[in-house]
């Protein structure tokens, strides 16, 4: 007997895996923050946000911090961007 939690859907196979905190980093970089301010409100070093941004490049196949914001918009792992 099959279950539908041991076959991923489509969507679920084509979304990242991202870790918690790396979402709460991609979150921070979308609402403009630099490294050095998402470290202070994370209570991290730069480097730690640095090496979390990689992961994230890699896991979103992208290579800058505008391409992964784009990215992550498209599978909804952060809300879109709002002007104000």
């Amino acid at each position: 007997m099959a279950t539908a939690l041991s076959t991923p859907t489509v969507e679920q196979a084509r979304t990242p895996s991202l870790t918690s905190r790396e979402i709460e980093v991609l979150r921070l970089i979308t609402e403009g923050k630099s490294s050095l301010q998402v470290a202070e409100l994370l209570y991290l070093s730069k480097r730690t946000v640095d090496f979390h941004l990689a992961r994230i490049y890699e896991k979103l196949n992208v290579q800058n911090r505008v391409q992964a914001i784009r990215r992550a918009v498209e599978l909804g792992l952060v809300p879109p961007l709002t002007l104000a």
